[in-house]
């Protein structure tokens, strides 16, 4: 029932749903070129549909504020590279053109890793390992890890919350002079912050473990999955888009 009810929800965000197969597949696609890809005049074209396709990803599934983020520091990065870095010299230069040319290289990976994991429900994921027939030892681990960082930020979210009731903030705020800020004791707010946090580390891990061993990860017997999946359109689309570039991406 659970993942009967995580489906619709996905189905609901996203215009037109996409197989997390493709989500996979586009999303070493991108990190791979645009990280290790050539230089010629057919990457010169490559990388911007690259680049074009986490902000294609992120409106389909209405994230309007990641998109507008990702498009307006891509933005400035260019930005950057075509005003400034050309009135800069010697080490300015240097350091100024590698920060941009790491963000702009790195950042589209980072995205569409983020679209993969937001998007996709566990049982979606291990759906489409079982149609691709990874083994269960790798399953098993990756679809913990895909609850593990969503589960962290809450418990973050919520060590923060309680952390601001005890007046332990990160910032002196104006109307409380007194208390614990990040500037006047920097060791005790990592004390209160990060330890609470390792401590609970361990314990997600255990219980998304056992939750995932629950639901007949692991078993013996062939595990049955109602979670639909499968490509459309849109997923044709960008396989068939992948395929120049990775053929681009060895030749030149």
């Amino acid at each position: 029932m659970d993942a009967a009810v995580t489906t619709l929800k996905f189905e609901s965000k996203a215009v037109i749903p996409t197989d997390p197969r493709t989500k996979l597949f586009l999303t070493v696609t991108v990190s791979t070129i645009m990280i290790t890809g050539g230089t010629g005049e057919f990457m010169n074209l490559v990388r911007p549909c690259l680049m074009a396709c986490p902000i294609v990803f992120l409106l389909l599934s209405r994230k309007w504020v990641a998109a507008a983020r990702f498009a307006v520091t891509y933005a400035i990065l260019f930005a950057l590279e075509l005003t400034v870095l050309p009135l800069l010299t010697g080490t300015w230069n240097f350091i100024l053109g590698a920060a941009v040319g790491i963000y702009t290289h790195m950042l589209p990976g980072f995205i569409m890793g983020y679209y993969l994991v937001s998007t996709t429900t566990v049982s979606e994921f291990v759906a489409a390992m079982e149609r691709m027939h990874v083994p269960e030892k790798i399953v098993i681990p990756v679809s913990v890890v895909f609850r593990f960082f969503p589960t962290v930020k809450e418990e973050y979210a919520a060590i923060r919350d309680a952390m601001k009731m005890r007046g332990i903030t990160t910032l002196r705020s104006p109307m409380k002079m007194r208390g614990i800020t990040t500037l006047r004791s920097p060791m005790k707010m990592l004390e209160y912050r990060v330890v609470p946090l390792m401590m609970s580390l361990a314990k997600i891990g255990e219980e998304l473990s056992a939750a995932a061993l629950t639901r007949g990860l692991g078993a013996p017997q062939k595990r049955t999955n109602i979670c639909k999946i499968g490509f459309g359109p849109l997923d044709i689309f960008f396989f068939l888009l992948a395929i120049p570039c990775w053929v681009g991406f060895f030749i030149c």
